[in-house]
């Protein structure tokens, strides 16, 4: 995040309190007031301004070391999910793929070179790496990212992956630029992705566009197996069908929500607060 912006209207305190929320992730969920200056390098006083200041908004609470975040930053999450409306247009439809796959399905969104989730209907299984609202991986080694990615003109795609990725992970492919952009031409020629365990051991998915109602890809969406449990003869052929359906009717169904027209009635001045 700049800390400075390019413009007369740029909020300098307001970026500097986003990043101090964004410097809590898995492996620090609760922070001292020094390790919170050293993580998003302010002083310690500014530091301190922010999280009492986020701590009387309600995001930030007192723990035993420190600061951690309360649920209530999910809200600025959800906000952005509700606001697009695509989790009520694929819900149904995603729980309709988990019923007949028996597989968890998830839906993600590019954010430089990652893929953050946004939606997902997920089955108790035991995998490597526990996904949830919001978690980040590597775009390329995960059949989402690849997706995403391969809607990219090339000018857009060398600029995603230039920059670093904040997932903390080390995914086990790492290709080339010539293995890279073979990878993706295949997937935009078929119009679906595969890994298999490239990202870690042991995850198996294919994933599929998402698209809008001018035919731009939005999103992606996957069904993740275990490796050990459900081969790729099995992913491609029974649940890669199935997906492709359930793509093609989550998008159609976000077309048309999106040419439903909206209509804003302003209130009548009586009925103001």
């Amino acid at each position: 995040m700049p800390r400075e912006g390019t413009g007369p209207d740029f909020i300098e305190a307001l970026a500097r309190g986003l990043e101090v929320i964004a410097a809590f992730e898995p492996h620090r969920p609760s922070m001292t007031l020094a390790e919170v200056a050293t993580a998003t390098k302010l002083a310690r006083p500014t530091a301190r301004r922010i999280l009492l200041t986020l701590e009387e908004l309600g995001y930030v609470r007192t723990a035993e070391r420190g600061y951690s975040l309360t649920p209530r930053v999910l809200e600025l999450g959800v906000a952005y999910v509700r606001s697009m409306g695509l989790w009520d247009v694929a819900r149904p439809h995603l729980e309709k793929l988990v019923g007949q796959t028996h597989e968890s399905c998830s839906i993600a969104q590019l954010d430089g070179s990652d893929i953050v989730y946004v939606a997902r209907v997920s089955v108790p299984k035991i995998v490597s790496l526990a996904v949830q609202i919001g978690t980040r991986f590597p775009a390329l080694p995960t059949s989402l990212g690849k997706v995403l990615l391969a809607a990219l003109a090339p000018d857009d795609l060398d600029a995603a992956l230039a920059q670093p990725t904040r997932s903390g992970l080390v995914p086990r492919w790492r290709p080339g630029r010539a293995e890279r952009d073979a990878e993706l031409r295949e997937v935009r020629a078929r119009g679906w992705a595969l890994t298999d365990e490239q990202l870690t051991l042991g995850i198996r998915s294919v994933a599929a566009p998402l698209r809008d109602g001018a035919g731009r890809v939005i999103a992606s969406v996957n069904v993740n197996c275990h490796a050990a449990e459900t081969p790729v003869d099995r992913l491609v052929g029974h649940h890669l069908p199935l997906l492709l359906q359930a793509a093609g009717d989550i998008s159609a169904d976000f077309a048309r929500l999106q040419d439903v027209p909206h209509v804003e009635v302003p209130a009548a001045s009586g009925d103001r607060a």
